[in-house]
């Protein structure tokens, strides 16, 4: 029986699809700006520290990408919320990273939290905007006109865990779970092959199989080896091929059944590798088929389904579990993951009360039939966009849960908890709760550091290089007996600057 490696820490990173309706002149990054200046939830303007931070770092041991730089002032467009999370700007794009969770279930929900945050924010800021004009945020991808933009997930894995052995299984993990993680679209981009509807709103946008990009040449393997923590303990598998999905439990068994095998792959436990072809082609090839019909080719000569090649993933993981043992959030994936393969096989029709992609495509053909549009007409493509409006009065996703048709994972008391408190059991918990009661103090902060003014002649720095460190069990009667930010420094040991 393998030894329990413990949690997995992991997280998602969004950015939403921005517009100002009427307003021929729209600026996206004052756009996104205003947005995130008119979040009136708990949390203060801190300046975002990219000292530490590493985004030229390629696993591979070579490659060089700059780190990121501000033409804007940073303190303004970067707001780091009392639930752990960072809401800022990025690539002219208002972005969401939800704090350090401990399983899919946790970080679905503040995930999901996210989506709440983006919502309120663009009431805010639509009423510091002029009669007539209207902000719209879209929970999406693509903004049809070529343009894609990213639904990012992070999992923390061991530095022992050699990084080709994540490359080699990984890769077809990914090209085939787009059968339950697309969240579906109108039409091809970026000079695939016409279509008339797939999976996935990233696809199309997948150039290399391997490499350090994330906006340009996308691959489907990202080597940034930027891992938020000690670096001689960890790296942080950074996954870009991937829709933002607004069906809880699709966005629970995406991160889940990733877990679990990376889990499987830390073990040792995948057995031999499921070799693609020709990678790049399977991920708009998969994505093309709403059938599932279509097969891709693998290295010995013989060719899959992409259900098929999720089928043997997910048997080779079942058996991990049962034989290393799971938690119960586990087992949930399990059963998530089995089921949904199930009806994928049956119907795919038959997921559409859990999967974007059904969802949207059950929505479309209603739509098509009832007023006989082609599927290039705009009302087409305006519905689908509108699918992602995360304005719960507009979007039609939120029809879809208003009327009982999608499923859920969370009550709206969770999510609202979750809009405002962090996940207990990381680093996420004293962000946040430093946040909340010493927020003013806060100069600057990053994903495993906080630097605090208080008071004296220098700054002190607080490090957070254990993501499992700073959990509530650990420093919430801390943080409770401290009055000051001097108080915190003192009981955390002293001087840190």
């Amino acid at each position: 029986m393998s030894a329990d490696p413990g949690p997995r820490v992991l997280g998602t990173e969004t950015e939403f699809g921005i517009t100002v309706r009427n307003q021929v002149d729209f600026n996206p990054v004052l756009a996104s700006s205003l947005v995130i200046n008119s979040y009136s939830g708990s949390s203060s303007r801190i300046q975002w520290s990219f000292e530490e931070e590493t985004p030229g770092r390629d696993a591979r041991g070579f490659g060089y990408e700059p780190p990121p730089t501000a033409d804007y002032d940073a303190g303004l467009v970067n707001v780091v919320l009392t639930n752990g999370a960072r809401f800022y700007v990025d690539h002219a794009h208002p972005e969401y990273a939800t704090p350090e969770c401990v399983d899919a279930r946790e970080a679905a929900l503040h995930d999901k939290a996210g989506e709440v945050v983006l919502a309120r924010a663009a009431a805010a800021a639509t009423e510091s905007l002029p009669e007539g004009l209207r902000l719209l945020i879209h929970k999406n991808n693509s903004d049809g006109k070529g343009n894609s933009y990213g639904a990012h997930e992070n999992y923390l894995v061991p530095r022992s865990v050699p990084f080709a052995d994540l490359v080699l299984h990984m890769t077809p993990f990914l090209v085939s779970r787009q059968i339950f993680t697309g969240a579906g679209k109108v039409g091809a981009e970026n000079g695939r092959p016409a279509v008339e509807f797939q999976l996935s709103q990233r696809a199309d946008f997948f150039e290399e199989e391997i490499g350090l990009e994330t906006t340009l040449k996308r691959p489907i393997v990202n080597t940034r080896d930027e891992p938020h923590a000690d670096p001689a303990k960890y790296r942080r598998l950074h996954v870009i091929i991937g829709d933002a999905n607004l069906s809880e439990v699709q966005t629970f068994l995406k991160l889940g059944s990733a877990s679990l095998v990376l889990a499987a792959i830390e073990a040792g436990a995948l057995g031999d590798p499921i070799v693609l072809r020709r990678p790049v082609d399977a991920v708009w090839q998969v994505s093309h088929d709403p059938t599932l019909g279509a097969t891709v080719e693998l290295d010995d000569g013989s060719s899959a389904t992409a259900l098929a090649i999720q089928w043997l993933f997910f048997e080779r993981v079942s058996k991990h579990v049962e034989s290393a043992g799971g938690t119960d959030v586990d087992r949930e994936v399990l059963r998530v993951w089995e089921e949904i393969l199930i009806d994928l096989e049956a119907d795919p029709a038959r997921t559409s009360d859990r999967l974007d992609w059904a969802a949207k495509r059950f929505l479309l053909d209603g739509f098509r039939h009832r007023d006989t549009l082609a599927w290039g007409d705009p009302k087409m493509r305006l519905l689908d966009l509108q699918y992602h409006d995360v304005d719960p009065a507009r979007g039609l996703y939120h029809r879809f849960v208003g009327s009982g048709r999608m499923q859920r994972l969370f009550t709206p008391r969770e999510i609202e908890t979750a809009v405002t408190h962090p996940p207990p059991g990381t680093r996420a918990y004293f962000r946040g709760a430093c946040v909340a009661k010493y927020g003013h103090a806060i100069i600057a902060a990053n994903w495993d550091s906080l630097l605090f003014d208080t008071g004296g002649a220098s700054l002190k720095r607080v490090p957070m290089m254990e993501p499992l460190k700073g959990r509530r069990d650990l420093v919430a009667g801390l943080i409770d007996r401290s009055d000051t930010p001097a108080d915190l420094i003192e009981a955390l040991g002293g001087d840190h600057g």
